[in-house]
This record gives C-alpha cells, sequence and structure tokens, in this order.
C-alpha cells in the first residue's frame, strides 16, 4: 500500500451540499440497572452528576450537597466503572505509536468511553476535567508521589473552609479521614504519618470506605509528595453517535464477539486466563455493591474486567440517495465516505506480544468487502494524505491503516474515470450499486457504559438528540489539516472546519495542550474565541482562564497543561468557523483541536435489540423507537432469573 498527498481544499470543493433525509442522530439507552444503565446516564457532566448523586444516596443514604459529599459520589462511580490497565495509545503527533511527546490518553470521553481503564496518572489526568465540571475551576489535580499518580480535589465549605486539598485516589481506592472522621485529609498530611494513616483500616473508622481498598500494601506510596499536575487532562465533544441508513451499532459487554473467539482490543495483551487483550483481576467493576463497608477489600480474581466492543457494521443503498448521508465528497471519478466514533478502532494482533497491536500485520479493525472495479484508500489525517490499498475485490482488512484512530475518510474511485471534474457525479455510485459493499469497524468500548438488563423486568429508556459530531483532532496532523493561521510551536495558533453535507453548526467545544512552564503563572491568561465571519469579529469560547495556584503543594510541577471549553452558537451556522488559541504569556501550543456539533438529517426510527442470558437459555428482543428527537421513550423489557446482558445494538429503520 502507498501513500499519496493530495491537496485538502480540493478534495473539499467536492463536498456534496445534498444528503438523504434519512439516519438517527445521537441515539442512547438507559435502563433500570442499579449499578450500570448505560450511556445515556453518564454522557453529559450534568447526567453524570444525577447518577452519582442517585448512586451515593442508594449506597451511603445521603443526598451529595457539600463539596465532600459530591466529591465521594464521584469516586464511587469513577471506583465502579473504571479500571487500572495499560491503554493502546493514540498517534497523537503524527510521528508513531511509539514516537513523539506526551502520548497519554487525556480527553476524558476518550478515556471513560473508548477505553474504561488507564494507569494511574492517565486516570487522574482525565478525572480532572471531570472535578473541574462539577466542583468549578481547577478543583482537582494529579498528584506525584512514590510509584504513583495520586489524585486531590480541592474542597471548600465546613470543615474545608475557604478550601483545602483532599485525597482522592480512586487509582488505589483510598480515602482517608483524620481521626474525628470530620475531613479528608490531604497527600502532605498523610505524608507527614504515611506509616500510621496509609495502612488499611476498618471501614466503620472511614464513614464505609476503606483505605486501600485493592490491596493492602498500596499506602506505601504516600511516603512522598513530589509534584503536581495542574489541568493534566481535558474534556473534549462528549460521546455521540451518528447511525446511517443501512449502518448498525452493536456493543458486546465481553470479548470475544458473536463467535466468542474473535478478539480485538487496544491495550496491552495480558493474556491473563487464556484470553486475549486488557483486563484487570483487582477491581471493584463488575462487584460495586462490595464496595461500600468493605473490610477484606476487592477480592482477586482473574479477569475481574476486561474490555468491550463497540461493531459498526455499515451497507450504504447506492440505489436510492441514503448512501449521500455518509458522503463527504463526491464527483464522476469517486465517492468519499466519512466515519467517526466516541470510541477506539481496535486490533487483532499478529503475535501473542504484550504491544503487538503496535506492530504490523492485525486485522479485524476495519475490513471492507465487495467485488467492484473500484480502487480504494483510506485517510486518517481529514485528506490531506491517503494510502492506496487495492482494488475492491472479496474483502479487504485495512486494520494496520486505520488502527489507534476515531476516524478515517474511504475513499472509492473509478481506475479509468475522465478527468473532467464538471462531469456529473453517479458513475462511482452505480459501480458501486451491485457491489455488496459492507464496511466493518470493531471498536474498543467501555463495558460499564454499555445499558445491562436485570432480572425480571427492565425499564428501558431511549432517547435521540438527532445531534453528531465532526472532530478536528485530537491528533495533530488532523488539526494541521485545517489549521489556517500560525503554527504549532508558536503561541497562538487558528484552525477552520465547517459541519459536513453543508448541516448548519449548533455548538463548538475545543481544546489545546500547552506547554505552560514549570512552575506555571497565574498571571498567564488564555483565550478560546471563535467567528462565524472569517475572522471580523470574535465571540469567547473560553476567556481569563489561569493555572490557580492555591493551597499546599509539592516542590515540582508538570510543565504541561490544558485549556478547553465548549460554547452553544447563537444561530445555527453553515459555513465555515475558526477557532482561535492564544495566551498572554508567550506559551507555545503543542496541540489544538476542534469539534463541531451539528444536525444532521434525523427522521428514521431506531430499532433496539438486547441479547442475553438468563436462566431459559439465550434470548433476543427488539423495539422500535420512532424518530422524535429529543423525545424520551420508554420500552419495558420481560427477562428470566440470572440474567447476563451479551450485547446491545442499534439500528436506522425508516419511520412509519
Amino acid at each position: 500500500m502507498r501513500r499519496v498527498a493530495v491537496s485538502l481544499a480540493a478534495l473539499l470543493g467536492l463536498l456534496t451540499p445534498n444528503a438523504a433525509d434519512a439516519g438517527v442522530g445521537d441515539p442512547q439507552v438507559r435502563t433500570d440497572h442499579p449499578w450500570y444503565p448505560g450511556e445515556l446516564s453518564c454522557s453529559t457532566f450534568e447526567r453524570l452528576e444525577a447518577t452519582q448523586a442517585d448512586l451515593y444516596r442508594r449506597v451511603v443514604g445521603d443526598v451529595p450537597s457539600a463539596d465532600e459529599q459530591k466529591a465521594l459520589a464521584a469516586w464511587l462511580w469513577r471506583n465502579t466503572h473504571y479500571w487500572h490497565g495499560e491503554e493502546g495509545v493514540e498517534d497523537l503527533w503524527g510521528e508513531g505509536f511509539r514516537q513523539g511527546g506526551d502520548s497519554a490518553t487525556r480527553d476524558y470521553w476518550t478515556g471513560l468511553f473508548a477505553h474504561g481503564f488507564g494507569l494511574c496518572g492517565t486516570t487522574h489526568a482525565q478525572w480532572s476535567a471531570e472535578l473541574h465540571a462539577l466542583l468549578g475551576h481547577n478543583r482537582g489535580r494529579t498528584v506525584g508521589t512514590a510509584g504513583h499518580n495520586s489524585f486531590e480535589v480541592f474542597l471548600k465549605g465546613g470543615p474545608y473552609g475557604d478550601g483545602r486539598w483532599a485525597l482522592l485516589d480512586h487509582d488505589l481506592s483510598t480515602v482517608i479521614f483524620d481521626r474525628e472522621q470530620d475531613r479528608l485529609m490531604s497527600i502532605a498530611d498523610v505524608q507527614r504519618d504515611d506509616r500510621r494513616l496509609a495502612k488499611r483500616s476498618a471501614a466503620e473508622a472511614q464513614r464505609g470506605w476503606l483505605v486501600c481498598g485493592l490491596h493492602p500494601d498500596d499506602g506505601a506510596v504516600y511516603a512522598d509528595y513530589r509534584s503536581a499536575e495542574y489541568f493534566p487532562g481535558y474534556s473534549g465533544a462528549p460521546p455521540m453517535t451518528h447511525l446511517r441508513r443501512g449502518e448498525s451499532l452493536r456493543r458486546y459487554l465481553q470479548p470475544g464477539l458473536d463467535d466468542g473467539k474473535t478478539f480485538v482490543f487496544w491495550g496491552r495483551n495480558y493474556q491473563t486466563a487464556g484470553i486475549p487483550g486488557p483486563e484487570r483481576s483487582r477491581t471493584w467493576v463488575n462487584q460495586p455493591e462490595t464496595m461500600y463497608g468493605s473490610e477484606d477489600g476487592a477480592e482477586y480474581r482473574p479477569g475481574q474486567a476486561r474490555f468491550a466492543n463497540a461493531v459498526y457494521v455499515y451497507e450504504p443503498d447506492f440505489r436510492s440517495g441514503d448512501y449521500q448521508e455518509g458522503v463527504i465528497a463526491e464527483d464522476a471519478r469517486q465517492i468519499t465516505f466519512e466515519f467517526q466514533t466516541p470510541y477506539i478502532i481496535a486490533a487483532t494482533p499478529p503475535n501473542d506480544a504484550a504491544w503487538g497491536i503496535y506492530d504490523a500485520g492485525c486485522r479485524n479493525g476495519l475490513a471492507v468487502q465487495g467485488e467492484a472495479e473500484c480502487e480504494t484508500a483510506i485517510s486518517t489525517d481529514r485528506g490531506a494524505n491517503w494510502t492506496a490499498c487495492g482494488r475492491l475485490t472479496g474483502r479487504l482488512d485495512l486494520t494496520d491503516q486505520a488502527k489507534g484512530f476515531r476516524q478515517y475518510w474511504l475513499r472509492f474511485s473509478l481506475p479509468d474515470a475522465p478527468a473532467d471534474s464538471n462531469a456529473p457525479p453517479g458513475a462511482v455510485a452505480a459501480t458501486l450499486a451491485d457491489a455488496g459493499l459492507k464496511i466493518i469497524t470493531v471498536c474498543q468500548a467501555n463495558g460499564s457504559t454499555i445499558p445491562r438488563l436485570r432480572d425480571g423486568r427492565t425499564e428501558i429508556e431511549f432517547l435521540a438528540s438527532g445531534r453528531a459530531v465532526t472532530s478536528i483532532g485530537p491528533t495533530r496532523p488532523q488539526a494541521d489539516a485545517h489549521r489556517i493561521a500560525r503554527d504549532f510551536g508558536t503561541p497562538t495558533v487558528t484552525l477552520a472546519a465547517e459541519a459536513p453535507r453543508g448541516r448548519p453548526a449548533v455548538a463548538i467545544h475545543a481544546a489545546a495542550h500547552v506547554a505552560s512552564s514549570n512552575p506555571p503563572s497565574p498571571d498567564v491568561t488564555y483565550e478560546i474565541e471563535y467567528s462565524a465571519d472569517a475572522g471580523a469579529s470574535w465571540r469567547p469560547v473560553v476567556e481569563d482562564w489561569r493555572i490557580t495556584r492555591r493551597g499546599d503543594e509539592p516542590g515540582d510541577f508538570w510543565s504541561q497543561s490544558f485549556c478547553w471549553g465548549d460554547v452553544p452558537l447563537e444561530e445555527p451556522t453553515s459555513g465555515p468557523l475558526q477557532v482561535r488559541f492564544r495566551n498572554t504569556g508567550g506559551k507555545k501550543y503543542l496541540r489544538a483541536e476542534m469539534h463541531l456539533v451539528y444536525e444532521p438529517p434525523s427522521r428514521d426510527a431506531t430499532e433496539v435489540t438486547f441479547a442475553w442470558e438468563d436462566d431459559g437459555g439465550e434470548q433476543t428482543a427488539s423495539h422500535r423507537f420512532t424518530g422524535a428527537t429529543g423525545e424520551s421513550q420508554t420500552w419495558t423489557l420481560a427477562a428470566g432469573r440470572n440474567v447476563r446482558t451479551r450485547w446491545v445494538e442499534y439500528r436506522p429503520v425508516p419511520s412509519p
């Protein structure tokens, strides 16, 4: 396969203005499962806070109102939905998975939905964005200790007065109260007497929360108090999936897919108990009811938590106009489809090595099936560069080209088409009409965010917002394809993009990775602005953002940070939007990304299917929800006893 550079401007000039009035924008489900109701319970910070508050009330018996209670509710939820593991990275710098700058997954939503696991510093960096949304500006930080990256939250009110840092380590399942159980202690407090304080103690002496809940020796890490990371993570666009007519999304809660032996993942291959892929043997995930009041901690159980999968199958209909719903460009010579997901494209590695996912020869992440006289090519940097993949004959496995990304463009072109760009489109669609084209994209997902059924009757809520998102980033090559002013490595950079297929944008999310220096200065202000009139005027997305310094601090700091925010547009906006990043301290921007939320045509109904096992064997049930955008709808599903949810699938179907 070979890479071919083309003009992005030339490609974008071919954008199709009219698309089929079909598909479903952002379908989501929530069940009444007591612990794992699904994505509709946690896909925005507002939904997440409400879910955490309800869970805390049921477990502890109190409604969280003070800072401390809200922080503990978030900590409880994170402990039971996210586990310690080594995720595969994204090629953020365009230099390969093992090259370039910092490659940790620092976006909150990617960490939660595409992985559900990460190392201590990774998960706590992501989590800082949640505490920022929950409590306010810069209320969480990652703290370097002895061989560990822990976490502190800045609490106010009551025993915390105007504010104090408090240890809130979900990676080691540890919070520590003072002797009187009046307040949570900081790492600096604990470090001064770590041998007494940071050891496993009875839960009743800690308001029901066991110190070192995962392993009794974990407390040794608090002997040192070394460094602080302010704004070490961020939140990009919340998870949204746009399903086009002819496309389905099926999510499997356990590894193996349909045959139980096809393992497609994006992380370290532990091979625990003979099952490939990431896992964790000591975690509260999948046993959340045992956490509060535990005396012995999480039991060691091989494979207690493993990766899940999200599988997209797309069969565009070229005999109608439906296929245009997925098209980003079309002319007489080619058709280009886009794909974007909140999950991450996974791989079956060619070997049993710990990091075989990075080796050449991976399979099952992206497959294109069909028979047609068409050449195929793929781009993962929004059309700036293309990799030729050969003739569409049988099954093309493009996993090595797509793995570790969350978006791609896929182009089909006629090998002998005329060069006249003014010729009307249609020739490629006619060629593909009888090709039996099927595009299968297998992603990794977090099983804790997939809706589960319960024994007996399950109440299911469905909601489709009618929205979708197009992302410029997170990789630097993806952003470079839309950079219109200055360059990365300078104190200002500007990106420009528009929603696909001429649809109006309704909101902007933006984030930047900044070399903010060690120590970071609280006097530097960071701004993100947008323009809808080609730069003639600018409006704020983020203004007067500062790296505030408060409370006790260690002697060292991370020299980088993130700045992020979002804004609804005053009115739906078609055409290019610009986003500008700048600061007053001459700090260099390492990466930047922008996400446009838009409203695709979403008139289809959604068929939701659950598959499960119970005491009666394997079962499935389906229900069709109407295409009413933004309207909550319900379904009651009856199951037997000892229910184990296998998968859930969403599929657009024409409305009656």
